[in-house]
């Protein structure tokens, strides 16, 4: 733990949990759907159902759906800003069984009509963590470049990915592989020392049995990182 953990980052206020860690929540999940986000239902759980208006819970999370980070002051007009670009987002208070007071669940769909829902947990100092994407239990921390990789479960997948990121000077800080079932679908989290050119992406994106590739930077959690 450093000095920042325990003063918090560098953010539009009031609260590290309630406001940095959502905007960041907000923000992995829009990059796990994609760029072209058309509503956003957002079901608060525990302290965040409780006092998500009063601490600025809603602006952050649709912040982070927007694009901005934790420090961007646009955060407080995110809500009016959300519906003049014709964003359709609904708010409710849920209480789910064995999860982190300050959680989340952002079910969004697309423009072309895919549907992605995204379970996240604000851990205290703007930390996070995604818990849940869809039906697969993941974490996933965005403290670093990860590439998110949806395949089919199959032989030697794993081998194909990190072969290609090799290939490519990649260097991997930490993977895991969640799957809902034997020979079904699997999520590929893969955190890198760094970004991973597009050529790599697409090769990855080729492979037989991937469904899907996602990059996600690293989002901002203390002030300049």
């Amino acid at each position: 733990m450093n000095v920042f953990d325990i003063i918090g980052p560098i953010m539009v206020g009031p609260s590290s949990s309630h406001t940095a860690g959502a905007a960041r929540i907000g923000k992995m999940a829009r990059r796990l759907l994609g760029d072209d986000l058309q509503e956003a239902q957002i079901q608060f759980h525990g302290s965040f159902a409780h006092t998500y208006k009063g601490h600025g819970t809603d602006r952050a999370i649709v912040g982070g759906l927007l694009g901005f980070e934790p420090d961007d002051l646009r955060i407080k007009t995110s809500l009016e800003i959300a519906a003049g670009l014709g964003l359709r987002i609904v708010f409710e208070k849920v209480q789910l069984r064995e999860a982190h007071p300050n959680t989340v669940v952002i079910k969004m769909r697309d423009k072309s009509g895919k549907a992605l829902s995204v379970t996240g947990s604000s851990i205290g100092g703007g930390n996070i963590v995604i818990k849940q994407i869809d039906d697969l239990k993941v974490e996933i921390y965005g403290e670093y470049h990860t590439l998110a990789v949806v395949h089919q479960d199959t032989p030697g997948m794993v081998a194909k990915v990190t072969g290609l990121l090799a290939k490519n000077n990649i260097n991997i800080a930490r993977m895991n592989l969640f799957r809902s079932r034997r020979g079904g679908e699997a999520l590929m989290v893969i955190e890198l020392d760094q970004n991973v050119p597009s050529r790599a992406t697409k090769s990855i994106a080729n492979l037989e049995c991937v469904i899907s590739v996602r990059q996600l930077e690293p989002t901002k959690r203390l002030g300049g990182e």
